[in-house]
């Protein structure tokens, strides 16, 4: 088990387990539980719950008012690449207090914008996170707790893209050596979400513009491009629901994806628009390394 733990927010707080207090991690947590191992998806996991409580957290050294029972339970198993990142938001002021897997305190205000918190583990404990979401003037008010390994530095206010929704410009089951090759499909590119939340470029859509259900061979690369007068960036979904995204890797600001050993399932596909403007484009797939 790791006992360093490294917070990116600003105004995060790590406690001695020593510290008096009155709130039992030991209780069922209010809102339910949860067990997640890294690479998890659909990622954020969103928990929906009520925020406050009866208890100070300035007896732990935190800001705001909470349960005595936790809200939610995480029981995490840890990798070692992807941070966990544990962030509210709600109309009210919330809090985080949460005990970590080595009895440990860590709590934030206000670090994720509009006065709701945020903690950023860089180095991630496996264990029991229990977590309070706390309501800094009291009161209890509506609030969604975000569990993530991916929302490093970005606001969840301006949006995700959401693999989960049907694609805008339809969907397609290819099948290694299909025909005709290229594969391509013409849409608008662009959308309301900066694609930096996933770590690409441009602006995308919340729902992918395209899904592809793809059977892979042993021998043949899986291509997938972008054309289109307008400057193009591809963010994609892969089947294990890790994230790949390229800029200008095809000609005239065009973005290209190659997978040399690509993996059977679904991909889910955004067009995006480094201007965030919105364009026609032609999307491609292909197992041809010259089309």
């Amino acid at each position: 088990m790791k006992t360093t733990i490294a917070l990116i927010a600003s105004t995060a707080l790590i406690c001695s387990a020593g510290v008096a207090n009155a709130q039992d991690f030991t209780l069922e947590p209010g809102f339910g539980s949860v067990s997640l191992e890294n690479g998890f998806t659909p990622d954020p996991y969103d928990v929906d719950l009520v925020s406050g409580g009866s208890i100070d957290a300035a007896t732990i050294g935190c800001a705001g008012m909470i349960a005595n029972a936790p809200d939610f339970r995480l029981d995490y198993m840890a990798g070692d690449v992807f941070p966990l990142i544990l962030s509210v938001t709600s109309s009210s002021d919330t809090t985080l207090v949460v005990n970590m897997p080595d009895g440990n305190w860590a709590c934030d205000d206000d670090s994720a914008g509009d006065l709701n918190p945020m903690l950023e583990f860089t180095q991630p404990m496996s264990g029991q996170y229990d977590i309070w979401v706390g309501a800094f003037g009291g009161g209890n008010e509506e609030a969604t707790l975000h569990i993530s390994e991916i929302m490093a530095g970005a606001s969840y206010g301006g949006g995700m893209p959401d693999f989960s929704l049907d694609p805008t410009f339809g969907s397609v089951d290819l099948q290694s050596g299909f025909e005709p090759d290229p594969y391509n499909i013409e849409l608008t590119s662009g959308g309301g979400i900066d694609a930096e939340v996933v770590g690409c470029a441009g602006m995308i859509a919340t729902a992918p513009d395209f899904r592809l259900n793809y059977a892979a061979s042993d021998v043949l690369p899986l291509i997938i491009s972008t054309m289109s007068s307008d400057d193009t960036t591809l963010v994609i979904n892969q089947p294990d629901g890790s994230w790949i995204c390229d800029d200008d890797s095809g000609e005239n600001f065009n973005a290209s994806v190659t997978m040399e050993a690509p993996m059977t399932g679904q991909y889910d596909i955004w067009v995006g628009s480094f201007f965030g403007d919105n364009q026609p484009a032609t999307l491609s797939i292909s197992e041809l390394y010259s089309n």
